[in-house]
């Protein structure tokens, strides 16, 4: 059995993220969600970046960029989804993301009408 990535952090996350979705519920666009988990996470004074631009560099040339939901403590991506469940594109989005920036976890969430959701994402070869 390996060792959890980050525990207090990511937990520390995810109490931010029920709190916001205890406070609001289910029916908002991910911008009103993530607004709210920004000033969440400043009340809580977790150290994060919001729609963090990040190059895909090929070769020195840029071929694209990304633009993370959450960056937190430089350590987690965390991406926000709204609807009824992860779709497979989700799951290739994140470990793109951790693969451009080489970090080692993502964590996804879902915002439902049935609660929250959360898939947390591993990158080990980032490590």
């Amino acid at each position: 059995m390996s060792e959890l990535i980050y525990p207090k952090l990511s937990y520390s996350i995810m109490g931010a993220v029920f709190e916001v979705y205890n406070e609001l519920g289910y029916g908002y666009q991910e911008k009103v969600y993530q607004k709210a988990l920004a000033i969440n996470f400043e009340n809580k004074h977790i150290i994060f970046r919001e729609q963090v631009k990040t190059d895909l560099i090929y070769e020195n040339k840029l071929i694209g960029k990304y633009f993370l939901d959450f960056l937190v403590e430089n350590k987690i991506i965390l991406e926000l989804k709204i609807g009824d469940h992860f779709f497979k594109k989700d799951y290739e989005q994140i470990r793109d993301y951790l693969t451009a920036n080489k970090l080692e976890l993502g964590i996804l969430i879902l915002f439902s009408k049935n609660g929250v959701k959360s898939k947390r994402i591993l990158c080990k070869q980032n490590k």
